[in-house]
């Protein structure tokens, strides 16, 4: 295997993408990663990085573009850090995603044969995102506000317009430049601690057509941004809440420690699968309403639940997995480690009359243990981890409660694959796993698996 050096130019054909969206080629035997490029690509490529299995490299020129290269309609494309698939067809998109969930499974995982389904497509390539999260920065003396510079987080681009959110929200994000650029509102600063704006958050309610700004800021300066958020509703008379949180910590978060409601009430409110949810500043929500409803059905449909099952739901959030199926159970426990999740979840079950559920907070591998001493037993247990999967406790005491079907919903195919694996030496046989697109444009893939114990 030939190793090139740094600053080789090296023909390369790509023939895979990464996980991470990375074009994948090889020369000689050695692998190179690309970013920007995709399958089908003849590239000339200048290499910027050699270690001892795999380099790096970016395009200089595409000598012959992929029958599945299409022009990107983001003018921030390339630069942007957020959508990395914008210039790969969506069928070879979806494509893509469902070879790498089948690639983890049985390379990682050492999967036997499972059934794949078809990934399910997104209703909306554009514009389906109900939040997004905006840093603000200063560049020649005025406030910017934007998403980071793929691959730095010392460089923000001025975003004017993000295909990946409504005209309602891009509206909002303009008038919230606006009114920084016109009233001279400082920008915090890292290094010195000064200044006021650090992020600026938007939310909106897909199906009420409620909007939400959260203003993220270093001090409680209710009188300098009230009047911002007055006339963030004169611009969109859809604007139901307009907030500030304060953080005045280090911490790059847009997380605050107080919150003030500048404009209207602390939270809108949503609607999925008839029933009302309301959405605070910094509660978790699904970010793709449209297809949330979508994957919610299709977890309904793996728990095959006639009506008199106990579920539990690990990792349950803010509770919409649980209630909506509280209604079609005995009960159901959900457990959640972070507490504001879980008062979330308490209030949404009383906004929807919703008595059979029980949340919990704490981390799964302490509480689902308790639950089972105490007597609890369980037909089903659906589980949506974070990206690092089950800790080896949680799963462990998984196996222990021993439900008769397990519904996994993973947002990582490695550490699904990592799981489903474990749970197979321990008595569980992989039904069916069901790939989502939430994502479009981007590389993350989310799939729902069914697992049956094994009589």
């Amino acid at each position: 295997m030939a190793k090139p050096r740094r600053g080789d130019l090296l023909e390369l054909t790509i023939d895979d993408l990464a996980f991470g969206g990375e074009g994948v080629g090889r020369v000689n035997g050695y692998v190179m990663f690309v970013r920007g490029a995709i399958p089908g690509d003849r590239l000339r490529v200048r290499v910027t990085e050699t270690r001892a299995r795999y380099g790096r490299g970016v395009i200089e020129a595409i000598e012959s573009p992929s029958p599945q290269r299409v022009a990107a309609p983001c003018p921030y494309f390339g630069r942007c850090g957020g959508c990395r698939l914008q210039h790969v067809a969506y069928e070879a998109q979806l494509a893509f995603k469902e070879k790498q969930v089948r690639d983890c499974l049985e390379r990682l995982g050492a999967v036997p044969a499972f059934e794949l389904r078809p990934i399910l497509p997104a209703p909306e390539m554009y514009g389906y995102r109900n939040k997004m999260e905006f840093t603000v920065a200063s560049a020649g003396g005025a406030p910017v506000i934007g998403l980071h510079e793929a691959d730095r987080y010392d460089v923000v681009l001025d975003i004017e317009r993000c295909l990946l959110q409504s005209e309602t929200m891009n509206a909002l994000l303009d008038e919230v430049r606006t009114q920084a650029r016109a009233r001279g509102l400082s920008v915090w600063d890292q290094e010195s601690g000064q200044g006021l704006l650090r992020f600026v958050t938007l939310r909106e309610g897909r199906h009420t057509g409620a909007a939400m700004v959260n203003i993220v800021a270093a001090a409680p300066d209710v009188e300098t941004l009230a009047p911002v958020g007055e006339r963030l509703k004169a611009r969109v008379p859809a604007t139901a809440s307009v907030v500030l949180n304060v953080n005045a910590k280090k911490a790059a978060v847009a997380v605050g420690s107080e919150e003030h409601v500048l404009v209207g009430r602390d939270h809108i409110t949503e609607s999925l699968g008839g029933l009302t949810f309301q959405v605070s500043a910094n509660s978790f929500f699904q970010t793709n309403t449209v297809q949330a409803e979508r994957l919610f059905a299709l977890v309904g449909e793996a728990c095959g639940l006639a009506g008199a099952e106990t579920v539990v739901d690990l990792y349950s959030g803010t509770g919409a997995i649980s209630l909506l199926l509280a209604r079609r159970c005995r009960h159901v426990y959900g457990i959640e480690v972070s507490a504001a999740a879980v008062a979330d979840a308490l209030r949404n079950a009383g906004a929807n009359g919703i008595e059979n559920c029980t949340f919990l907070a704490g981390e799964v591998r302490h509480v689902l243990p308790t639950l089972v001493r105490d007597g609890v037993r369980a037909q089903i247990v659906v589980a949506d981890p974070p990206r690092a999967g089950f800790h080896p406790k949680a799963l462990g005491a998984l196996v222990a409660l021993g439900p008769a079907r397990i519904v996994y919903v993973s947002c990582n195919p490695a550490t699904l694959a990592r799981d489903v694996g474990d749970l197979l030496r321990q008595g569980y046989r992989l039904e069916w796993v069901q790939p989502v697109d939430m994502f479009p444009q981007t590389p993350h893939i989310e799939a729902v698996a069914r697992l049956r114990r094994a009589e």
